[in-house]
């Protein structure tokens, strides 16, 4: 894990590496200020040398200034090295997630990814900047003043070594225990994040079925337990501040005791008394820096697993190395195939599946919810593998292409269509960033998207907000196929992505593509008999299977599926799933 995201660290290994120098070179300066005050006390005071008071301390306040400066230099590239190494993870999480498939995405729930790419960055960040101050800084101190302490008194250094092991224990079982509790805290965090995402892109139902006071009950119970897990945890953690006061207490009495009797017998003079004072204080407060720089390393660790397993995520999905960089046709192959979700492991939702498409033709899909329409036509653009079998376009295995070649040529139009914040000309060109005005009039006029946008004031220049929330469903639909048609493709699918439309608009966009476009092959899921009846061939899928496939009229004759569908939407029954298919 640590090297997975140490290697993330780059160009700011010299800012970590001067964070480091400059923290010891603080730690020595202020470590020498003690040490300079027995000599004042010893060569100055005690015997009214006033210029040896000068002299040392001009000396205190010359190291003074240069822990100052170490001190600034080194938050400042301590915040450098730690910002820059969030940032680099922050990438290289994002440019690792673009390269996944759709099924390594389903491995990790949206809200989660969102989690690792803000919370658990921040608390890594959090961590590395402790890691190169604090947990630098302490150790340092504790070594440095432990020696100094020998180097005074031998006798009374054992003082420290006694107090030291005694804190060092306690701070132990209290990290132990603490430990186990934030990562308990951080396992809620995904789910909190989802119950919030869930609401905010819903909120319009939650509204319209007046649920606010349901989800906000929801959303507390969530929050409330974050609470309670994390006053749990920090109760445990607070325990090492009064546990530091009592050593600091004990070892100031210690002190004062065996320190007095060794003045008095003159093997300690009051000078080095005085610095013992300081050094008691400088190790037992790095002691408890150390105690809080390991609880923060600790909340992260579970912070640091969770970033690693993203970057460590490999695409399963992935070009060959001498891939195919042209598609020959639209023509699609289904051979014997069956796929299953879960890495193959779980229950096949497509079973034996042998079809021939021909390049050009229209094809429809027709089936009940859960018939795995959706999941057919994602094994044509590669966004699954098949589990058995193999699916070709133009004549090749789909695995055999280069991704971004078979994407182009294949262009979908999901079932849950998304649009981005931008004018409606920024989201039309994500088809193709090089098209001009008159090619994507030309997309929406088949898409018969230009309808609307002639109306709007700005025209294409139109802002679009987050998700398409200022265009109705079916302009959304209407644009996402002109988005699509733009790649020029091969193959046009269309997963439902008429639902939203009129029958006539929906009567239109299909002339238009007979027409203009009849050498692209057109794939058409639909619920609607009406959208489909004119296709070449017509696919019935139920429970993963291919029930029937020939032409309207053939299926009409030798299909009960298909019957019993077209009977009941003849009688404005337009529900397929209500058919008891």
């Amino acid at each position: 894990m640590l090297g997975v995201l140490a290697k993330h660290i780059k160009e700011y290994k010299a800012a970590s590496i001067f964070t480091v120098i400059f923290i010891l070179g603080e730690v020595v300066f202020e470590l020498l200020i003690p040490y300079m005050m027995t000599f004042i006390i010893d060569r100055g005071v005690s015997i009214g040398d006033y210029g040896a008071v000068i002299k040392y301390g001009s000396v205190m306040v010359l190291l003074a200034l240069l822990g100052l400066f170490c001190g600034v230099a080194a938050g400042i590239y301590g915040a450098k090295a730690s910002a820059g190494f969030a940032k680099n993870l922050r990438e290289a999480m994002f440019r690792n997630i673009q390269e996944f498939s759709f099924s390594n995405i389903d491995k990790f729930s949206t809200a989660s990814l969102v989690t690792r790419l803000t919370t658990d960055i921040t608390n890594v960040q959090n961590a590395y900047q402790m890691v190169l101050r604090m947990l630098m800084r302490a150790p340092a101190t504790l070594i440095f003043a432990l020696i100094m302490t020998v180097t005074i008194s031998g006798s009374m250094s054992i003082i420290f070594f006694v107090a030291t092991f005694a804190l060092s224990l306690a701070l132990i079982l209290i990290i132990a225990k603490a430990t186990v509790l934030f990562n308990q805290v951080f396992e809620k965090y995904d789910a909190l994040n989802a119950d919030v995402k869930e609401n905010i892109s819903g909120i319009r139902v939650v509204k319209s079925y007046v649920q606010e006071d349901k989800e906000i009950s929801k959303f507390d119970s969530a929050n409330i337990n974050i609470y309670k897990m994390f006053v749990k945890a920090e109760s445990i953690v607070v325990l090492g501040n009064p546990l530091m006061i009592l050593t600091v207490y004990a070892c100031v009495i210690a002190l004062s005791w065996f320190g007095a009797n060794q003045i008095v017998a003159g093997s300690l003079t009051t000078g080095e008394l005085t610095s013992l004072f300081s050094y008691v204080m400088s190790i037992l407060i790095a002691l408890m820096m150390l105690s809080l720089a390991f609880v923060l390393i600790t909340m992260s660790e579970a912070s640091a697993k969770r970033i690693a397993e993203v970057l460590k995520e490999e695409s399963d999905i992935t070009s060959e190395k001498n891939a195919c960089k042209t598609v020959a046709d639209g023509s699609i192959d289904f051979d014997n195939v069956s796929f299953s979700y879960k890495a193959g492991i779980g229950k096949p939702v497509l079973s034996n599946i042998n079809i021939h498409i021909a390049s050009g033709q229209t094809i429809g899909i027709l089936g009940g919810t859960g018939s795995s329409k959706t999941s057919f036509i994602n094994l044509i653009p590669r966004l699954y593998d098949a589990t058995v079998g193999s699916v070709y376009v133009g004549g090749k295995n789909v695995k055999d292409y280069d991704l971004k070649v078979l994407r182009d040529a294949v262009s979908v139009v999901l079932q849950k269509n998304e649009l981005f914040s931008g004018t409606i000309l920024d989201n039309l060109r994500w088809g193709n960033e090089n098209a001009t005005l008159d090619e994507v009039k030309r997309a929406c006029e088949l898409a018969c998207a230009d309808e609307f946008i002639d109306r709007m004031p700005e025209k294409y220049d139109t802002w679009i907000e987050r998700g398409g929330a200022n265009v109705s469903g079916g302009q959304k639909q209407r644009l996402c196929i002109a988005r699509a048609l733009l790649k020029n493709p091969k193959v046009l699918i269309l997963d439902d992505s008429t639902s939203a439309v009129d029958t006539a608009t929906d009567a239109k966009i299909r002339r238009s593509f007979k027409e203009e476009i009849p050498d692209i092959t057109k794939i058409i899921i639909s619920q609607r008999i009406s959208s489909i009846k004119d296709a070449d061939k017509i696919i019935v899928l139920e429970n993963g299977k291919v029930a029937g496939f020939d032409t309207h009229e053939n299926l009409l004759k030798t299909n009960e599926i298909y019957k019993a569908t077209a009977n009941a939407q003849a009688e404005g029954n337009a529900d397929f799933d209500k058919v008891g298919a």
